[in-house]
């Protein structure tokens, strides 16, 4: 046995004993921290902690939505905390769901069933559509955690064999020689406790021994990356770290798990093609994979995680890890947080480095931060800028950020916490905060209670207690607000000046029906006369475009959204990644298996895609540009600092279930390239429960709000959020304004279902 192994299982022997005097629920990055220095644990103390909760708490809670509700035979999955996956054998009848099965004249529905994985035909995973279990006492958050014998398949079991333990036996692949070199992380603790033991340089390793779990889109060197798709490469383990990882565990921090997410984030999407869908996968599920399958809701675990990063969010809020790398194309960070009472901080585009990831690397597209607090996601912020090259990264082209986009102090500088709080009255006066009612519009019962319970946090804690000055966008749907003044120039009044001069050509695009989208009753809007009144604001904007819809209100077709080019980032991805036998996007569909039939076609068809040169692209990047100089003309004309509204105010839905008037938040910061931050703001008590209805032709369901459905009090209280944006590089204000508010309210608590370990 090798002198590192022995000191090891003293090292771990020892911090069982002091792990007992540390409890790492709701532990800060400086509680974690300061546990370590004042020796009450160790890292290998504080990493055996969070291996007992996934133990505990990241098993399967979902069950099969079927045609008849029968039992199954048990079966189990991959190894996972030691211990193999165990699915449960009760299903649910699909008519509990999808009412006049009977009358369904659609695809035949996908029901879920058990199969063997391609990536490892010993093992079974759930496919098609589930249900999530209530009071699972589990939540699927972590698809695989850096552990040794567990954290790749390709080198599983023996063949992750510690060099310390001989020889690798006979079949293992030849990768596994180098792989297992590598130390999974007790290992990597225990060789930080070896060389700092309770004196850790914090100044050098601010992300010392903090544990963290990664979208499993993003590269990691010691861990299984494959998008969540259930996908055989050669060697499933990359050769490098995406450079956000690389920067956190040179920090210090101990990279832990990859999250369960939606594979390829938002799924693999479909330019269009020969290949279609043989089944119906209602749309339900979200954070759902072919691999690690789908998370669920720490506060309700019959309800979803929401987003493509739920996985990252549940595991923060159920306390598995300490933080979360997620990735926002659209809402995939911030919907997370709000759902699991988490607290998101998504930058300027091009502030946190995006290469190395698996899928749609385009012009929105992001990494995001997932922490208990808004304040602890800024300290990781801090934590990934390299000492030399700053925030830029020569793999990232996006990262060629003006450099005064980026500030020159810390960005933990600017966090208003409870001490400034006790000793500042008033921390937020003279800011001037404007509420975005486009996302307050109660258009269903569902609406109401969100938005009126987020509008009156944003005037007793902003404007009361914090000492802001608020001003509103107003909304034709949304009553004028007699207590808060009006914006003088629009968002509206600013596409005026813009449009005619900057895209006079968007005024000729027309619908399918070959109506002109930007049609003003009693103008012609092709015409030069109209085009010169406009840009002077002498003439209307139609008011069916805002700053809601304005990413795609008109835009020129483009495959999938935002034109992100799926075949095309991936093969890109794979030159670099160099495996034996996933060299092209065609390679990897012939060696997969996909969360679902459409997504299977549509993954089939980007193989044959041609249509790289897609003209919209080139317009998407022009209309971003433009809404960005609007949203700044907006905040100078209004000396507006911040924006503020509800994450969403419509609950949470069901995993499997209807849901009924989403308002899509995707529109904004992402496609604008500015931070957004979301912190929680409480609970929601109250639901209309959606239901599915068979659609005119009875071809496919549908959610409704079904007439005479009665308002209820949801089983367990739901988290909700609030959410601000500002302009780019605005970070440091959006910081400020986040974190006061966190400070006055302490709305964040743990799921109650999640509680210690006894």
């Amino acid at each position: 046995m090798s002198q590192l192994l022995t000191a090891m299982l003293l090292i771990a022997s020892t911090a069982a004993t002091a792990a007992a005097k540390f409890d790492i629920q709701e532990a800060s990055i400086a509680d974690t921290q300061s546990a370590i220095t004042s020796g009450k644990t160790t890292c290998v103390g504080v990493v055996q902690a969070y291996i007992d909760r996934a133990r505990a708490y990241n098993g399967v809670c979902t069950a099969l939505l079927t045609a008849d509700g029968k039992k199954i035979p048990a079966a189990n999955g991959y190894v996972r905390a030691g211990a193999p996956l165990h699915f449960p054998t009760r299903t649910v009848k699909a008519s509990t769901i999808f009412p006049d099965l009977g009358q369904y004249k659609g695809l035949p529905l996908e029901f879920g069933r058990m199969e063997a994985t391609v990536s490892d035909p010993t093992v079974s995973a759930q496919n098609g559509m589930r249900v999530g279990m209530a009071d699972a006492g589990q939540v699927n958050a972590l698809e695989t955690l850096n552990i040794r014998s567990e954290r790749s398949v390709t080198c599983k079991g023996d063949f992750d064999r510690h060099p310390s333990k001989g020889a690798l036996p006979a079949g293992a692949p030849a990768v596994c020689e180098a792989f297992r070199k590598l130390p999974d992380a007790l290992e990597r603790a225990a060789e930080l406790d070896a060389q700092y033991g309770s004196k850790p340089d914090l100044a050098a390793m601010p992300m010392y021994c903090i544990t963290t779990a990664v979208k499993d889109p993003y590269d990691t060197k010691d861990m299984r990356t494959t998008a969540n798709n259930d996908v055989n490469f050669a060697m499933d383990v990359p050769p490098h770290d995406a450079t956000i990882v690389a920067q956190l565990r040179a920090k210090g921090a101990i990279i832990y798990a990859k999250s369960v997410a939606h594979e390829f984030n938002g799924g693999p999407g479909d330019p269009g093609g020969p290949a279609k869908a043989r089944y119906n996968f209602v749309a339900g599920g979200q954070t759902h994979g072919s691999w690690g399958g789908q998370s669920c809701n720490p506060y309700d675990t019959e309800r979803v995680s929401r987003g493509s990063s739920g996985g990252s969010g549940v595991a923060v809020s159920a306390n598995l890890v300490a933080i979360g790398i997620c990735e926002q194309s659209g809402a995939s960070c911030q919907g997370p947080a709000s759902r699991n009472g988490v607290a998101t901080l998504l930058t300027t585009k091009g502030l946190l480095p995006d290469n190395g990831g698996i899928g749609y690397q385009w012009f929105n597209d992001r990494a995001g931060i997932h922490a208990r607090t808004l304040a602890d996601a800024v300290k990781v912020l801090d934590a990934v800028k390299d000492p030399v090259s700053g925030y830029y990264d020569s793999r990232d082209a996006f990262t060629s950020v003006p450099k005064s986009l980026v500030s020159e102090q810390p960005y933990s500088s600017f966090i208003a916490g409870d001490a400034q709080l006790k000793s500042d009255a008033k921390p937020l006066k003279g800011l001037r905060i404007a509420i975005v009612r486009e996302h307050m519009v109660k258009k269903t019962a569902n609406h109401v209670a969100i938005s009126d319970q987020i509008d009156a946090e944003i005037k007793r804690v902003l404007r009361d207690r914090l000492g802001a000055e608020l001003i509103e966008m107003r909304a034709a749907e949304y009553p004028d607000d007699p207590a808060v003044p009006d914006l003088k120039y629009t968002f509206s009044d600013a596409l005026s000046e813009l449009l005619p001069w900057a895209m006079p050509e968007i005024f000729q695009r027309r619908d399918k029906a070959g109506k002109l989208v930007f049609e003003v009753p009693g103008y012609d809007v092709t015409s030069y006369a109209y085009l010169l009144k406009l840009s002077k604001r002498q003439a209307p904007l139609t008011d069916a475009v805002n700053i809601t819809n304005f990413m795609s209100f008109g835009a020129v077709p483009c495959q999938p959204a935002l034109c992100a080019d799926l075949a095309f980032d991936i093969d890109r991805y794979l030159i670099d990644r160099g495996d034996a036998r996933i060299k092209t996007w065609g390679d990897w569909v012939a060696n997969a298996k996909f969360r679902e039939d459409k997504s299977l076609a549509g993954a089939r068809n980007w193989v044959q895609w041609q249509g790289h040169e897609q003209a919209g692209k080139a317009d998407a990047l022009a209309r971003s540009h433009i809404a960005r100089l609007a949203l700044l003309r907006v905040m100078y004309e209004n000396k507006i600092d911040v924006f503020v509204h509800p994450e969403n105010t419509v609950p949470t839905p069901k995993i499997q279930g209807p849901n009924v008037g989403a308002i899509s938040l995707d529109s904004i910061s992402p496609f604008f390239q500015i931070p957004r931050v979301a912190v929680p703001a409480g609970v929601t008590t109250t639901i209309v429960e959606p239901q599915y209805a068979l659609n005119a032709d009875k071809t496919d369901y549908v959610p409704v709000l079904a007439p005479g459905t009665k308002q209820t009090t949801l089983k367990h209280p739901l988290p909700i959020s609030i959410t601000f944006f500002a302009g780019q590089g605005e970070e440091p204000v959006l910081i400020k304004v986040g974190t006061a508010y966190e400070s006055a309210t302490h709305h964040r608590f743990a799921p109650p279902a999640f509680g210690p370990l006894r």
